[in-house]
């Protein structure tokens, strides 16, 4: 699963979700660009609600990758 976060979200924010995740046993990998900061969540994100994840403040875009079966 990918998290991108807006151009706007300030530290807080992402700390917030990167706690989140944490929290529920997840490891991240943070991507910070020039324009974008883009968190790479690892594990089985199918336990995750995209939806609660898009309503945290700063958050963009949640893309779930799917298992090629």
């Amino acid at each position: 699963m990918l998290i991108i976060m807006k151009k706007s979200a300030d530290e807080t924010a992402l700390d917030h979700v990167k706690e989140f995740l944490i929290n529920k046993n997840f490891d991240i990998h943070q991507s910070t660009g020039a324009n974008r900061i883009i968190i790479g969540v690892i594990g089985d994100t199918d336990t995750l609600d995209a939806r609660e994840l898009e309503s945290m403040p700063g958050v963009l875009q949640v893309i779930r990758i799917t298992k090629e079966e």
